[in-house]
């Protein structure tokens, strides 16, 4: 009678054999551990990573498998956990404000809609508001050029911006949103 021989053992597998035939499997233990397809591509790799740093000290190759699993898990609770400690909560939120410039759409609007309303101006009105606000004169330099008193050129400017407040082509302009508004009624006053 003969004694029966143990079966040759079979050598380890090589990591790159052992990530070609476990990988798909792994993948899938991953993505249940996040909710994002690239973020278990990412978790498995570092997770490999630190399996094939390890590869030569492991003794039991067939016990692998928990060996990369534990190190999925452990991966992802530190991530999670370094997640934690990066954000904080407080009073005010970091993002930068709006861009300050205004919207050139907007502004040209707004220019658009006020000449419309200033060329409905009686004549002496519209050059009196025009030299006042848009060539930028005082109202003594805008009373010399026309040949009228101080006090005129005053009166004839608060009755034309009186009408410009009625006009309702402006107003409907005015009556966008607020940074649009605050900006024309600057523009109007100025």
């Amino acid at each position: 009678m003969t004694t029966p021989t143990a079966a040759p053992k079979a050598p380890p597998p090589t990591f790159t054999s052992y990530v070609r035939e476990r990988g798909p499997i792994l993948l899938r233990t991953a993505r249940s551990l996040t909710a994002n397809p690239s973020d278990a591509e990412d978790l498995l790799q570092t997770a490999l990573t630190k399996t094939y740093l390890a590869w030569e000290r492991i003794e039991d190759h067939r016990a692998l498998d928990g060996y990369v699993r534990r190190a999925l898990i452990n991966t992802r609770t530190s991530q999670w956990r370094k997640r934690r400690v990066d954000e904080y909560a407080v009073d005010e939120l970091p993002e930068p404000d709006r861009d300050p410039r205004p919207d050139p759409a907007e502004q040209q609007a707004v220019r658009d809609a006020m000449w419309r309303a200033i060329v409905k101006l009686p004549e002496r009105q519209r050059a009196m508001v025009v030299l006042r606000y848009y060539e930028d004169m005082s109202e003594a330099a805008t009373a010399e050029l026309l040949g009228v008193s101080v006090g005129t050129v005053k009166s004839a400017v608060s009755r034309a911006l009186a009408k410009l407040r009625e006009d309702s082509d402006l107003s409907g302009v005015l009556r966008a949103p607020a940074p649009a508004a605050a900006r024309a009624r600057h523009t109007m006053a100025a």
